[in-house]
C-alpha cells in the first residue's frame, strides 16, 4: 500500500498528512455524495422548486498516521459552491479543527490523485 502526503488547502494556511489512494477515492466518492445533496437542495431552494427534502449530513472518517475526519451539513448552505467542510486531523500530540471551501477540497484530492495514479 503506498502512502503519499496529501495537502488541504484552508482558508488561511494548508495542513499536509500522509494518506493513500485508497482513502482518498474514498475521499472522493463522500465529495461526489455531498456534491448531488447540495445539488439537490439547491435545486429546491430556487423559486417554485418546492420544500426542500432534507438531506443527511456527510461525515468522512480515516484513520491512518493520523485522524482525518470531513463534516459538512448540506442543509445550511444555498449551493455546492458556497459550501464549507469542517475538518478534523488529529494525533496524539495535536488536534486541528477549521474548516475549508468544499470546491478547494475537491480540488486538493482531484490533484492528490493526479500525482498518485501517474
Amino acid at each position: 500500500m503506498s502512502v503519499a502526503s496529501l495537502t488541504l488547502n484552508l482558508t488561511q494556511g494548508s495542513v499536509s498528512l500522509r494518506f493513500t489512494p485508497e482513502a482518498a477515492q474514498n475521499l472522493k466518492a463522500a465529495l461526489d455524495e455531498l456534491m448531488q445533496k447540495l445539488k439537490a437542495v439547491a435545486a429546491k431552494n430556487s423559486p417554485g422548486g418546492g420544500k426542500p427534502t432534507p438531506q443527511k449530513p456527510i461525515e468522512y472518517q480515516y484513520t491512518g498516521d493520523v485522524f482525518l475526519e470531513v463534516f459538512c451539513n448540506p442543509n445550511i448552505w444555498p449551493s455546492p459552491f458556497a459550501a464549507k467542510v469542517l475538518i478534523t486531523v488529529r494525533d496524539e500530540r495535536i488536534k486541528l479543527m477549521t474548516e475549508a471551501e468544499l470546491t478547494r477540497l475537491i480540488d486538493d484530492v482531484n490533484q492528490y490523485l493526479d500525482q498518485v495514479n501517474k
